[in-house]
């Protein structure tokens, strides 16, 4: 009989706040996983700037939209969920352990890898630091390189390269906090732009080598990828907002008008109120509901104002994989995804900067409700499914049984009913 499992995914972004609640469905045969989206929601997010929590309760407050949203639409109740964390406190170094393999026949068993990783992980941080990932790029078995895989291979030592990712000690407390007053337990926390690799790079462009550019709100991650894994990341703190402030400063208009210009001039239909005998570059705004300006130059927006934007992120992407080394080895080029991949000039403006193949990164892999996700901007929720999908603990493979939500209150009923949640199986 399939086995149905119920996660969740949390992105607390700078521009929005996503939840997407997923049927995980295991056929016991095959083992083969299909992810069905049975929740999805977004609202505009607050209390967040440069993908860090600044303002606890406005975070609070627009998760707990989010995640009943979601939960309306599925007809669940969550409890816990994978969640994204990105912001430029994030940091990454590679690490090298060695360990004797235990056992006296020479053969590698589970216990070793854990061992070896243990030991790779054990690097020098600030106390005001904490690791979040520590990812295998490979093993060495008495010298061997290249091994993916080493449990019931011979040897007497084992070595591994790991890649370790940390956060801010206070950036992670502020989001475990926010999760805790909507009332969800935090399943694991990953790497905003590791989730958005795991839907928007495929695997032969990461064993190839390349680099995903994740353009979100308030800032870019960056995940560089050679022979199969994470080899890099790291974020640049600007992203799509700036270019909506921009565009604000330069028209002299509001940050809600600039918006709506940005993302009319960024598709790829027909824009509303596009005058039918202009010459191709004067736009007319008036279909949009814009009071403030009524026509204004493609042109001037796209070279004067969005392109300078664009290239210099696309330049600070090059500074940071020249400081690494890396220019050279991702020949698979770059994926842009997040919600400024959806930018007018974005795939010009990266080759023009980074001067390697460029396209954009939709996500990919999953079924039921996907007219409004298969977007960039949901790269990092969707791919904190496939995430939760691989990584979900064994204890946690039951069948799916809908809960009770009590409502939340404070006082001598609310410690009365946190004690009726507690004994809720």
């Amino acid at each position: 009989m399939t086995k149905i499992r119920i996660i969740a995914a949390i992105e607390i972004g700078s521009s929005k706040v996503a939840t997407l609640i997923g049927q995980i469905a295991t056929d016991p045969i095959s083992a083969e996983t299909s992810i069905n989206v049975v929740g999805a929601a977004s609202v505009d997010s607050k209390g967040i700037k440069k993908g860090q929590v600044v303002d606890i309760e406005e975070a609070v407050e627009a998760t707990i939209s989010s995640v009943e949203a979601a939960e309306r639409m599925a007809g669940c109740n969550l409890d816990s969920a994978y969640v994204a964390i990105g912001g430029a406190h994030i940091h990454s170094q590679n690490s090298h352990g060695v360990v004797a393999i235990s056992d006296p026949s020479g053969e590698i068993t589970g216990n070793d890898v854990d061992r070896v990783i243990e030991a790779a992980s054990a690097v020098s941080l600030p106390t005001s630091r904490e690791i979040i990932h520590v990812l295998p790029r490979e093993f060495v078995v008495d010298g061997e390189t290249g091994v993916k895989d080493p449990v019931g291979m011979s040897g007497v030592r084992l070595e591994v390269d790991t890649h370790i990712v940390s956060a801010a000690s206070a950036a992670v407390k502020n989001v475990q906090k926010a999760l805790k007053e909507v009332g969800i337990e935090i399943t694991d926390l990953v790497f905003s732009g590791l989730a958005s690799a795991y839907t928007a790079v495929s695997p032969t462009e990461k064993e190839l080598g390349s680099v995903l550019v994740d353009i979100g709100g308030g800032t870019t991650s960056i995940a560089v990828y050679i022979d199969g894994s994470l080899t890099y990341s790291g974020v640049i703190p600007v992203g799509a907002r700036n270019i909506t402030n921009d565009l604000a400063i330069g028209l002299r208009v509001s940050l809600e008008t600039a918006e709506k210009i940005k993302i009319a001039l960024s598709t790829k239909k027909k824009k509303i109120g596009d005058s039918e005998d202009s010459d191709g570059d004067e736009m007319d705004l008036t279909g949009l509901g814009i009071a403030e300006i009524k026509k204004v130059s493609k042109k001037t927006l796209l070279e004067g104002i969005i392109r300078p934007r664009l290239n210099e992120i696309f330049t600070m992407v090059r500074i940071e994989l020249e400081r690494e080394e890396l220019v050279s080895k991702i020949p698979s080029g770059v994926v842009i995804t997040g919600g400024g991949a959806e930018t007018a000039g974005v795939i010009d403006s990266a080759r023009r900067m980074l001067s390697m193949p460029v396209r954009i990164g939709f996500p990919k892999g999953i079924g039921g409700l996907m007219d409004d996700i298969m977007v960039p901007s949901f790269a990092t929720t969707v791919g904190l499914l496939h995430y939760g999908a691989r990584h979900l603990p064994e204890e946690n493979l039951t069948m799916f049984a809908k809960k009770i939500r009590l409502p939340k209150a404070t006082g001598i009923f609310g410690r009365v009913l946190d004690s009726i949640r507690d004994l809720l199986p």
